[in-house]
């Protein structure tokens, strides 16, 4: 999975992957993450920064969650232990990036 969201990720401008203190991988742009993977006790999660709408239609899908600490700032999970759907983290994912990056660099997408 996590090659899947590195492929996705990878086709955005200036995108890093970084692991953090906590065995975390992130996914960021100007060092600010838009997507986080993680394990807990339930499996492995890969956390996304929605919109706040996007966020309340996705928790209407008992398949996603609201992830401690970083939930109330319109974070949205799921466990991959889930059969995802490639095409729906794709547009999800493409969301947080959006939501992160700089003007310019989503302008760069747009025009592509």
């Amino acid at each position: 999975m996590l090659q899947q969201v590195r492929e996705i990720c990878k086709g955005f401008p200036e995108v890093t992957e970084q692991i953090d203190g906590f065995g975390h991988t992130s996914f960021r742009v100007k060092d600010k993450p838009f997507v986080i993977m993680g394990e807990n006790e339930q499996g492995t999660s890969l956390a996304m920064k929605t919109l706040p709408e996007t966020q309340e239609i996705l928790l209407q899908d008992e398949r996603f969650f609201r992830p401690a600490y970083i939930g109330q700032h319109g974070w949205t999970s799921i466990y991959t232990s889930d059969r995802l759907n490639w095409n729906e983290i794709q547009s999800l994912i493409l969301e947080a990036y959006c939501r992160t990056a700089p003007k310019r660099l989503v302008k760069m997408l747009k025009d592509k």
